[in-house]
């Protein structure tokens, strides 16, 4: 390796170091990456940091793609990249930063995992209704796979925010405070009704919490994320269930079912919604109806 390379990059990760106090953790990742291009530079015969274009740039993350290196690691990659020839820039050792234009690969999106319909149906169908407990989690279950709700939505509930007659649930505060009103499917009202029979027998009809303890407190989001997981292990689903998982069944039963992902989205209350336009157009009649006759455990209304 050539001291032209070499130099400047142990005086950067000096530099790292020693004024910017950067984690010894981070200081051999940079390191790490920043070897990467030398080793690139000397099979292309680069002895000055200076003679590379944002086009070598690219080259050398095309490589590293091909053989396998992920997108997010790529990017932390880049990330090192850009900063030492900040650096270099700043010491005047170059006159441009060739990888600052430089895009890494979109990094693939995977999908959380999710439980088919079968497994659903079985879930739910295996969880008694006969104790306090028990008749509670069947009905957050039920509406978690009903209404698609996020974990904090679902525990932040009040009676007041069910309508039993509409079949609706109103969401107030979501993720980026954005309320919305959703469906609830026959089964999980069913459900609903026979928990608040349930509660009211416990003599805590005067709690405003939808799901409570048996003392009558708000069930918490630690609490409904170990219910959950109980219910999963004793009716032996072999994936771990959690609020987030019912809620992707929601969205990839519903989606399988419809194929109406504008629909889709607007019942999870994405942010994409938001800013773009095309879901302002979409209106709760056609959200109801794609609703009923998609999800596995609707029934239409009456």
């Amino acid at each position: 390796m050539t001291a032209e390379l070499q130099t400047p990059l142990q005086d950067f990760l000096q530099y790292l170091e020693q004024q910017r106090r950067v984690s010894p953790h981070t200081v051999l990742n940079y390191q790490r990456d920043c070897q990467q291009l030398i080793e690139y530079c000397q099979q292309q015969s680069f002895t000055d940091w200076q003679l590379l274009k944002p086009a070598d740039i690219r080259l050398f993350i095309a490589r590293l793609h091909r053989k396998g290196l992920g997108a997010r690691s790529i990017h932390r990659l880049l990330s090192a990249v850009r900063s030492f020839y900040r650096y270099l820039l700043k010491e005047g050792l170059v006159d441009h930063n060739p990888a600052q234009s430089v895009q890494a690969p979109k990094a693939e999106k995977r999908l959380p995992k999710t439980l088919d319909v079968d497994q659903m149906n079985s879930l739910l169908d295996s969880t008694p209704a006969d104790t306090f407990v028990a008749c509670r989690d069947r009905a957050i279950m039920e509406l978690f796979y009903s209404s698609g709700l996020r974990l904090a939505e679902l525990a932040a509930l009040d009676l007041r925010d069910v309508d039993f007659g509409q079949q609706l649930v109103h969401v107030i505060a979501g993720k980026g405070n954005k309320g919305r009103i959703l469906p609830i499917g026959r089964t999980a009202i069913d459900a609903l009704k026979v928990w608040l029979d349930k509660r009211d027998q416990n003599g805590l009809y005067q709690q405003p919490a939808l799901f409570t303890t048996q003392q009558g407190k708000r069930l918490g989001v630690r609490s409904i994320q170990q219910r959950l997981a109980f219910w999963g292990k004793k009716h032996g689903i072999s994936e771990h269930v959690h609020p987030h998982r019912l809620r992707h069944a929601f969205a990839s039963h519903m989606l399988e079912s419809s194929s109406d992902l504008r629909a889709v989205q607007e019942l999870l209350g994405h942010s994409d919604i938001s800013t773009t336009q095309v879901y302002t157009h979409l209106d709760f009649q056609h959200l109801a109806k794609v609703y009923d006759a998609a999800h596995p455990r609707a029934k239409k209304r009456s």
